[in-house]
């Protein structure tokens, strides 16, 4: 019962697994380090005098370092990408200077501003969070921005954006994995089990399409990436097809299925002779976790694809 509460708490909350290995996220974190020091040491000793007589580190747009997540923990992502980051950050920088000059002093200004950034980006295709950051800061920056004026766009956000992308750059291509842009990421494929043209269903580019215009909400991964992924999950599946010979007490088996579907079982009691007797099992993991349920060696074994054990995240892996 209590199992079951925390899951559904954590479900209303998007608490995800994290699945990144401790090695990638030291490199993601010191990537993001070494980008917004970049930007910081050049705003400072390339301008020196700052704004209105401040100091240079006021060149530095506080929505960089929402920037600097993305481009250097999600460097594959659809939002990190240069078109998404340049340009919305450009485009957003513009919405909040115009917005600024138009109904100064309003207590909505600052949520048109941002309200028309985000129409402006999606109509562009260059959807980037942080640029609604970059769009609130003229309107709520205080007289040093205001008296910026449009130069707010070059100075420091273009400035500052085209530091980040070229540390992005820089820095992922130490990394042959997660090179940057999304573009230049290419993984050495493995062999499939089974030859696409084997393969009794095949899904194909326009099915993906199709799926997403039906979910219709953005989703953060490019079409490239996301078909690269269920490749590589259709290759790991062929690996092991076959159902389990022996279902013992103790062990967890999953369905091998997909979304709701899934699920894993834990066997609490299985007669010692295969394939007579009734089993008793807890589901731990899917849609009806928490439940216990009861049915013949012969049913669970066709339900149950392979043996599987959890790991210290949270995933559960085939055995």
């Amino acid at each position: 019962m209590t199992s079951a509460i925390l899951r559904e708490i954590r479900l209303w909350l998007g608490i995800e697994r994290n699945q990144t290995s401790h090695a990638e996220k030291v490199i993601s974190a010191l990537g993001a380090l070494v980008g917004v020091v970049a930007v910081c040491v050049i705003a400072r000793f390339a301008f020196p005098s700052g704004l209105a007589g401040s100091t240079g580190g006021m060149l530095v747009v506080a929505s960089m370092g929402a920037s600097a997540v993305l481009l250097f923990a999600i460097p594959h992502g659809a939002l990190s990408q240069p078109w998404p980051v340049i340009l919305g950050h450009l485009v957003c920088a513009f919405i909040g200077v115009s917005c600024q000059k138009l109904f100064p002093g309003h207590a909505w200004t600052g949520g048109l501003a941002v309200g028309a950034a985000v129409g402006a980006m999606y109509y562009l295709r260059c959807i980037h969070p942080p640029g609604g950051g970059t769009a609130l800061a003229p309107v709520i920056g205080g007289a040093d921005i205001h008296a910026l004026g449009f130069d707010y766009v070059l100075l420091p956000v273009a400035t500052n954006v085209l530091i980040l992308v070229a540390m992005a750059i820089a820095y992922n291509a130490f990394f042959s994995w997660r090179r940057y842009p999304a573009h230049l990421h290419r993984r050495r494929q493995p062999q499939p089990a089974t030859q696409p043209s084997q393969r009794r269903f095949e899904l194909t580019q326009e099915d993906f399409w199709a799926a997403m215009e039906k979910l219709d909400s953005y989703v953060d991964i490019t079409s490239e990436n996301l078909t690269e992924l269920l490749e590589l999950a259709k290759q790991h599946a062929e690996s092991n097809s076959t159902h389990p010979e022996r279902i013992e007490s103790g062990c967890h088996y999953s369905n091998g299925k997909l979304g709701k579907a899934w699920g894993v079982r834990q066997v609490i009691d299985a007669p010692g002779e295969p394939g007579a007797g009734v089993i008793a099992y807890l589901v731990v993991a899917g849609e009806d976790a928490g439940q216990v349920g009861h049915c013949t060696q012969e049913a669970f074994r066709e339900w149950a694809r392979f043996e599987v054990r959890q790991q210290g995240n949270g995933r559960w892996v085939k055995i």
